[in-house]
C-alpha cells in the first residue's frame, strides 16, 4: 500500500516512565497493520529501546514462524546527539529525526514512542505529532506530571510542566505547517473496583481536559500478560493467529483495547495499491 500524501504521526509521549508507552504503541501498530495499511515506527527512546526490541521480539518470532503471518513495520531508532555544544547537539537531533521521517514518507501511517524524560529530541517528536497519546497510571503521582493539585479540594491550582510542553508544541505545529495536534490522556492501570482514587481523579482529569484541551479516554489494566506479550513480540491482535490459548485476563484485555482503539479514532488514511 502506498499514500499520495503525507503520512499521519502518532506519538505515544508522557515525561513519565513505566506507563505502557511502548505497550500502547506496538498496539496501535500492529491495529493499523492488520487494517492493511503501510506503517512505519520511530523509537526516539532508543538508548532504552523497549518499542525497538518489541519489534525486534516480533520479527525474530515472525522468521521462526512464518505461517503465523505476523505484519510488522518499517522500524528506525533515534539516538539522542552526544556532541556537547548544545547548538550542535539540537541540530543533529532534528536532522536525526527528520531522517527517519524523510525515510517513512511514502508510508500512511508513523507511530512515535518517546522517552519517559524531558530532552530537546522528544520534544521536537512531540512537534510532529497528528495525535498524541499521553498513557498515565491512575495515580496522583502520575498525575502530578499534567497539573499541581490543591491536596485538601482538588482543584487545579496550574498546568505543570509536561502539559506546558505539550502546550509549546502545540504552537510550534501551528507555526511549522498551521496543523494541530489531537491531544489524548489515556488513563492505565485502572482498577475494576469503583474507590475514592478512581473518582478523584476522574473528576480532576475531566476538569483538567476541559482548561487545558486533551480527551480523556480509558485504557488497560493492570494485566501480567502484557509482559508476556512482550517477550513473544505479539499482541492481543495476534492471539488467534499464534494460536495462543486464550485466558479471561486475555479476553479482558482485548475488549478493552478495542474499546480503546475506539475511542482514540485515527482517522483513516486513504490507501492506493502499491
Amino acid at each position: 500500500m502506498s499514500t499520495n500524501h503525507n503520512p499521519y504521526v502518532i506519538v505515544l509521549g508522557n515525561e513519565k516512565g513505566g506507563t505502557g508507552k511502548s505497550t500502547a504503541a506496538m498496539h496501535v501498530i500492529t491495529s493499523l497493520l492488520r487494517q492493511g495499511y503501510k506503517v512505519g515506527s520511530i523509537d526516539v527512546d532508543a538508548r532504552q529501546g523497549t518499542l525497538s526490541r518489541y519489534v525486534e521480539n516480533r520479527r525474530v518470532r515472525s522468521d521462526a514462524n512464518p505461517e503465523e503471518h505476523l505484519p510488522l513495520p518499517d522500524h528506525y531508532p533515534v539516538f539522542r546527539s552526544e556532541k556537547t555544544l548544545l547548538e550542535e547537539s539540537q541540530a543533529e537531533d532534528e536532522d536525526n529525526l527528520k531522517s527517519a521521517i524523510e525515510k517513512l514518507k511514502d508510508h500512511d501511517y508513523i507511530v512515535i514512542d518517546t522517552p519517559g524524560s524531558d530532552m530537546y529530541l522528544s520534544r521536537l517528536a512531540h512537534s510532529y505529532a497528528d495525535t498524541l497519546i499521553t498513557p498515565l497510571n491512575d495515580s496522583f503521582i502520575d498525575l502530578d506530571m499534567l497539573a499541581r493539585v490543591n491536596p485538601e479540594t482538588l482543584e487545579i491550582v496550574r498546568p505543570s510542566t509536561y502539559s506546558e510542553m505539550v502546550w509549546e508544541q502545540k504552537k510550534q505545529r501551528a507555526i511549522r505547517d498551521r496543523r494541530t495536534i489531537d491531544w489524548i490522556v489515556l488513563r492505565n492501570r485502572l482498577s475494576s473496583v469503583n474507590s475514592r482514587n478512581k473518582e478523584d481523579m476522574h473528576k480532576v482529569l475531566d476538569n483538567l481536559s476541559k482548561r487545558i484541551g486533551f480527551r480523556l479516554v480509558a485504557g488497560f489494566g493492570e494485566r501480567v500478560i502484557f509482559r508476556e506479550l512482550f517477550l513473544s513480540g505479539i499482541t492481543l491482535l495476534d492471539l488467534r493467529e499464534t494460536r495462543t490459548s486464550m485466558s479471561l485476563s486475555h479476553i479482558a484485555a482485548r475488549q478493552e483495547l478495542n474499546q480503546l482503539l475506539e475511542m482514540i479514532k485515527i482517522p483513516k488514511q486513504k490507501v492506493t495499491a502499491a
